[in-house]
């Protein structure tokens, strides 16, 4: 097949632009007739199918980015888990400029839990094709509501975002994000009314039979138990416990008069999502 001859320039642009060796980018340019945007595509296509093969291989590493959308009152938001092969990857500045271009995107078009889009594939493949690793969507959750706040750890491998019915100062919303960050496992739910009834009614049944085997009368008993569960419920819901920067204050007691929490997601890399709601 007769090929176009190209210039070193034209073969250094296009390097720039995709990350590819430069005879794989004299060879497309050719290919195309020295068309840049033909020559991308090529690229693109050729080694989109070279990168399918390698989507077996672990992807161990990644961020989590978070992104809030319109004004307090009317918001949208999303947080996102996108995963890569190396933490070299990962801390790469495209890398966390496709993180957070997946999550913008997720905070426009999604709603729940995310499933990847052919926009956020569009973003994902430019990074898997110039890194040669196996980059993937990993998971995300994206809401509408009132007001949201959030925390991305320092490292990216760690984020919370938080929903309240009303606004709230920033520095409080990053406070309380920043909280829920820092206590593991907990906390399982926001307030008392949206633990799950099943565990509440196990824990209540454990801590009266625990009274009774110590010799108490049952009346004695049944408030054992209801001091247990006070303190299960302080322990284990996000308005119940002690607010990690001030403890002598619930988180509950932070919150202005009416301003209720309506959501929070624990995302940490790799790990186990935390996603509560009120009920």
């Amino acid at each position: 097949m007769e090929t176009t001859a190209v210039n070193a320039k034209d073969v250094m642009r296009l390097r720039e632009r995709t990350g590819l060796g430069m005879m794989d980018c004299k060879t497309a340019l050719a290919e195309a007739g020295g068309d840049m945007a033909k020559a991308e595509a090529i690229l693109k296509e050729r080694l989109k199918g070279k990168m399918d093969t390698r989507t077996d291989r672990a992807a161990g590493q990644g961020r989590i980015a978070v992104r809030i959308e319109g004004g307090p009152g009317n918001q949208r938001a999303a947080i996102v888990e996108v995963r890569a092969e190396t933490d070299f990857t990962a801390k790469n500045d495209e890398f966390i400029a496709m993180t957070d271009a997946v999550a913008a995107i997720a905070a426009r078009d999604g709603s729940g839990d995310l499933t990847v889009t052919p926009a956020m594939t569009a973003k994902i493949d430019e990074v898997r094709l110039k890194t040669g690793e196996n980059v993937s969507f990993g998971r995300g959750v994206a809401a509408s509501g009132a007001f949201f706040g959030s925390y991305v750890h320092h490292d990216g491998k760690l984020g919370v975002l938080l929903e309240t019915s009303a606004p709230i100062p920033d520095d409080l919303a990053v406070g309380i994000c920043q909280h829920i960050a820092a206590n593991v496992p907990t906390p399982l739910a926001i307030g008392e009314s949206d633990m799950p009834a099943d565990l509440v009614e196990a824990r209540r049944r454990e801590a009266v039979e625990e009274a009774k085997a110590s010799g108490k009368k049952p009346d004695i008993a049944e408030k054992m138990a209801q001091g247990k569960m006070r303190k299960f419920f302080e322990d284990n819901t996000l308005l119940g416990q002690k607010f990690v920067k001030d403890d002598k204050l619930s988180v509950h007691q932070l919150l202005p008069a009416g301003v209720a929490v309506r959501r929070f997601v624990r995302m940490p890399l790799g790990g186990d999502a935390v996603h509560a709601r009120a009920s």
